[in-house]
């Protein structure tokens, strides 16, 4: 039987893949293609088998379902993203549900994109390419190791560790919010557009759009703003995109 040759990473581990579905017949052709793909792919039919999984090795991507058995999909987003191993994993998450809201819940807890079922084959390997060509926040950290940590008000961000604190606390970002927040609060009183930020954190990916900004600084302004309603620290350019305060 002839084999798949893995590609391999800088290193020269082999690409790996964790999909997390409890149908059984869309799990293994989400898997099937991905070892077409040349993935190396590990199973889970259920949330709390994931985190298991994904707390004792590291990957290249997760496909994970929104509605699994006894733990659901975005819990399972938010523990991965708080891992040390793959807390910067490319996430593609799989629902059901057309919702907006369901979408935007989705990214809400940390996936940098999703599919609705049912999907096309050709979709899914499109996704899947996308999200293994971006660059991984534990890549992008050497670029901007020399930057000068950020202090503004309240917050305050190193870039070597990648640490968001308010007032006392550490804040948990993902990866694309550290990204845009410390992009935004390094330059006080810069407008930038939504086509700028995506240009700068979400590089050469075609699946993600201007909502999917407008969705992260929700996420952002829920973190380290003390009333949403009035944002201090990110503010709202109306018809241009945002700025961080230089008030």
């Amino acid at each position: 039987m002839a084999t798949v040759q893995e590609p391999g990473d800088a290193g020269g581990r082999p690409r790996k893949a964790l999909v997390v579905e409890d149908e059984p017949h869309i799990r293994e052709l989400v898997a099937l293609h991905l070892r077409l793909e040349g993935l190396h792919v590990v199973e889970a039919g259920s949330g709390d088998d994931a985190i298991r999984i994904a707390e004792a090795e590291p990957f290249d991507l997760v496909i994970l379902d929104l509605m699994l058995p006894r733990v659901d999909g975005m819990t399972v987003c938010r523990a991965i993203r708080r891992q040390r191993v793959n807390g910067d994993v490319p996430i593609l998450m799989l629902t059901a549900r057309r919702e907006e809201s369901d979408k935007v819940l989705g990214l809400e807890s940390g996936a940098d994109d999703y599919l609705t079922k049912p999907f096309g084959v050709r979709e899914l390997v499109a996704r899947v390419r996308a999200l293994l060509r971006r660059p991984r926040a534990s890549q992008s950290t050497l670029q901007i190791r020399a930057e000068a940590p950020v202090v503004a008000g309240p917050l305050k961000l190193d870039p070597a560790r990648r640490q968001a604190v308010v007032d006392t606390n550490v804040i948990e970002l993902t990866p694309h919010e550290f990204d845009v927040l410390y992009l935004l609060a390094s330059r006080p009183g810069i407008v930038f557009t939504r086509e700028m930020l995506l240009e700068q954190v979400w590089t050469n990916d075609t699946h993600v759009t201007e909502r999917s900004v407008d969705t992260l600084i929700k996420r952002l302004r829920q973190k380290i703003e003390a009333d949403t309603r009035e944002p201090r620290l990110i503010l709202t350019v109306w018809g241009t995109g945002y700025k961080f305060t230089d008030a």
